[in-house]
């Protein structure tokens, strides 16, 4: 039996891959195993309510074309069903999809979904005292601090992408300051002053780049990285660390693990959820969800041996 899909595309996400999805689909995916439709996003959370739909209507697999933030758009619709998340990185960032190690080319990564490679992996439950009875769920990365102050500019840049992204750090990096935080975990109490409370499910984020060696999808685990403002003239000794995934030999950099932590003295009252700005208040609580979402992923165990859309042939190496 074919496997009945839905992609879900975010016409405006990232950098214009996603824009010839359909003629990519027709090209790239197997049509033996997938009976597929594909909906366009009209206004933000779209793709919430229609993988909510796709749920309630007996899909067996929804594709998010975007970068995280549709990602995660459509794992909050998918939340209590048993479908399984697929991704083709259409975004800037496209954090998990580097964890899952898809291919960033649209129509190398709908070849990955031939090999319906599924893999089950933890999530994060996230709730503050703004939002009220309302939860929401990260599959990548959270964070408090700076961190969330740039997602909520990125929402609004007119320029996306690394240059669009690169800009608004460096904008905003002289006039954020540090602030008092108190995190509960672990049955310990931590008072920090802190320029970002990073929350990992994965070990990487936006544009490949490792964040925490230690960070699993499906340890049942929360990695956390309290992280100092680094001084301009320290930028060039901690940068190497982070691209080499050292960042915990940071003099500026402190982590710790835990199942579950709530943090208390968000000034700003905004919390970066895969790559979104949400607006959950002062104290916030994380709790590790182990083995929540199913998604398809690459098998590296397999060699894909495809063509391009030239006719070349080549190999992609399993790592």
């Amino acid at each position: 039996m074919k496997t009945k899909t839905l992609f879900i595309v975010n016409p405006i996400s990232g950098v214009g891959k996603q824009k010839k999805i359909e003629s990519l689909l027709k090209q790239n995916l197997n049509h033996d195993l997938f009976d597929y439709e594909v909906q366009y996003t009209e206004r933000i959370h779209h793709g919430t309510e229609l993988a909510r739909e796709a749920a309630m209507q007996g899909y067996d697999c929804v594709v998010a074309v975007g970068g995280d933030g549709s990602v995660n758009d459509v794992v909050q619709g998918l939340r209590g069903s048993d479908i399984t998340l697929g991704i083709i990185p259409c975004g800037s960032g496209n954090g998990l999809a580097y964890t899952l190690k898809l291919p960033m080319q649209p129509w190398l990564a709908i070849r990955t979904l031939n090999q319906q490679h599924e893999l089950t992996i933890d999530s994060i439950l996230i709730n503050g005292e703004e939002a009220g009875s309302r939860d929401y769920v990260c599959v990548g990365a959270a964070g408090v601090g700076f961190d969330a102050h740039v997602s909520r500019l990125m929402q609004v840049a007119k320029t996306r992408g690394l240059t669009g992204y690169t800009n608004i750090v460096l904008r905003a990096y002289n006039n954020y300051r540090e602030s008092d935080y108190t995190l509960h975990l672990n049955g310990r109490t931590l008072k920090r002053n802190a320029w970002i409370i990073a929350l990992q499910n994965s070990d990487r984020i936006g544009y490949g780049m490792p964040v925490s060696p230690t960070a699993r999808l499906d340890d049942g685990i929360i990695d956390i990285s309290i992280v100092d403002k680094i001084p301009i003239d320290h930028v060039a000794i901690t940068a190497p660390l982070a691209l080499t995934n050292h960042l915990q030999l940071s003099q500026h950099v402190e982590m710790f693990r835990t199942r579950e932590v709530t943090i208390e003295g968000n000034v700003d009252r905004w919390v970066d959820i895969d790559g979104e700005g949400i607006n959950l208040g002062r104290t916030v609580h994380f709790v590790n969800q182990p083995k929540s979402v199913k998604v398809y992923a690459r098998d590296l165990n397999q060699l894909l041996i495809v063509r391009t859309p030239t006719g070349d042939p080549i190999t992609l190496p399993r790592i």
